[in-house]
């Protein structure tokens, strides 16, 4: 292993993640730290030349439609499904006192 971490950064990690480790647990998630920048080490030596960046694995495009009025002020079929209206407005049931 060539990546070592250190019982402060442990403890760092636990504080900011506001954990309480026992000794048990400090040396288990040391290990489980190393193991993750080792791989990350690992996938540094791949060769990436002539690979262009991405922000996502799948070649996704904005599918977001143009925000288009489709309808106009079309108050009285609306009011027209209320059960109770009153100045042109629903009225609904008391929540709060």
């Amino acid at each position: 292993m060539a990546n070592k971490i250190s019982d402060e950064t442990i403890e760092y990690v636990g504080i900011l993640a506001k954990l309480e480790l026992n000794e048990e647990e400090k040396k288990q998630a040391a290990a489980d730290m190393e193991k993750m920048l080792d791989y990350i080490d690992k996938l540094s030596e791949l060769d990436t030349e002539g690979v262009e960046p991405m922000s996502h694995v799948f070649g996704r495009t904005n599918v977001f439609r143009e925000d288009v009025v489709t309808n106009e002020d079309d108050r009285e079929s609306i009011l027209k499904n209320a059960p109770e209206e009153k100045d042109s407005m629903f009225v609904v049931p008391r929540t709060v006192e």
